[in-house]
């Protein structure tokens, strides 16, 4: 028997369905705080020292957050191109201001504190808000637009067309479902740079993190409330009249697909994927509860599992869809025909165990030997090599 072979095709599509889950959701967990606290530095920080002490709780991490969505990126490449080349040219325009965005947020980091000048450190401010702010709210556009349907379909040759212009790439996905859910998104993400914020810091900052994390938290849920309404009566869902071979070739062409009822037509079928809204709602509630109350570590512990249970829900949700289309739903990619060969999923699963228990544990080493709150002496003495 070929050493692939060992374990079924369609067992590694799920596999590796579940492992995009968890590159996505480790990457919300460790940059979405990177993102939050950006998103918060003008509001949260009003001197220059406040603002550096604000920068240098996420200074020394971000650039180690950022290899999860590294991750994330190569496997969707790696194990399902062709959700990467719809996805990635699709959202071409949106994929490339985030782009901007984390690339001008390390300039901000390096920069920003080179001149004494007010204006010049005022600007970096807003562009490392621009940073923060701006990948959280299209990220979560994005996730509205996959739960929305893509515009776009297959040739025969199994070529993806996407429809809609150059500016529809960006303009068109800025529909008011998306942007309910973008703000979901970045309201979650402020909440969850609250909770570091707390945790990290003291004194006047910490207390602002704390209002404004209480104020996210709220939107969060009442977004993420009125998000499930409108799929619930507003929006249809996909499913399969024809559902392909589960361990066939990688040709969406092959099966039928039709919009009809609702995504959350999946809790009939599968009841237990009801756990990933509860905590997602828990999660918030209990966040907002922690940033009322004096506990500094458990808002950031609650807002991950807010976090964890929102992105987790519209993947259970959407199962086993991974990008519908709505101009032609036979065109769909699922996870039984839209993945890479079984070999290469195979060899792809074992450097996937070899290395990703290193990078989790250097990245908990990491957190481990930086743990500890950023003062104003911190950022003041200059044998620190504060930002």
């Amino acid at each position: 028997m070929i050493l692939f072979e060992l374990i079924p095709f369609e067992y590694l599509r799920v596999i590796w369905w579940l492992l995009l889950g968890v590159l996505l959701i480790a990457f919300a967990l460790t940059d979405g705080f990177d993102m939050g606290t950006g998103a918060l530095l003008p509001f949260v920080a009003k001197t220059d020292t406040e603002r550096r002490v604000v920068i240098n709780t996420v200074g020394p991490v971000w650039e180690g957050n950022q290899v999860w969505f590294i991750l994330g990126g190569g496997a969707i490449f790696a194990a399902w191109p062709p959700l990467y080349a719809v996805s990635f040219s699709g959202f071409y325009l949106a994929m490339f201001l985030i782009l901007v965005a984390l690339i001008v947020r390390p300039v901000g980091f390096k920069y920003r504190s080179k001149r004494e000048d007010p204006a010049w450190r005022n600007f970096w401010d807003w562009v490392l808000f621009f940073g923060g702010a701006l990948p959280a709210l299209l990220f979560g556009v994005a996730v509205g637009n996959v739960l929305l349907g893509v515009p776009f379909h297959l040739t025969p040759d199994l070529m993806p067309i996407y429809e809609g212009g150059l500016f529809g790439k960006l303009f068109g996905l800025l529909r008011p479902f998306a942007l309910l859910c973008g703000i979901v998104s970045i309201s979650m993400l402020v909440m969850h740079g609250a909770g570091w914020l707390v945790l990290k810091t003291t004194g006047d900052v910490q207390a602002r993190a704390r209002r404004f994390g209480q104020t996210a938290a709220l939107i969060v849920m009442a977004g993420y409330a009125l998000a499930g309404l409108w799929l619930a009566f507003g929006i249809g869902g996909f499913a399969f009249v024809t559902e392909p071979p589960h361990d066939g070739p990688s040709n969406p062409l092959l099966s039928e697909v039709t919009r009809t009822g609702s995504w959350l037509a999946a809790y009939s079928a599968r009841p237990w994927i009801i756990i990933a809204p509860v905590l997602g709602f828990l999660g918030t509630f209990m966040a907002r509860r922690a940033l009322s109350g004096q506990g500094e570590l458990s808002p950031l512990l609650w807002s991950k599992m807010a976090i964890f249970g929102v992105i987790s829900s519209v993947g259970l949700v959407m199962f086993p869809f991974i990008l519908p289309s709505s101009t032609d739903p036979n065109s769909s990619l699922t996870v039984w025909d839209a993945s890479s060969s079984h070999q290469t999923l195979f060899v792809m699963l074992v450097a996937g165990l070899i290395f990703l228990p290193i990078i989790l544990a250097y990245t908990a080493w990491v957190y481990r030997v930086l743990w500890g709150k950023v003062g104003p002496e911190d950022v003041e003495d200059p044998e620190r090599h504060a930002y």
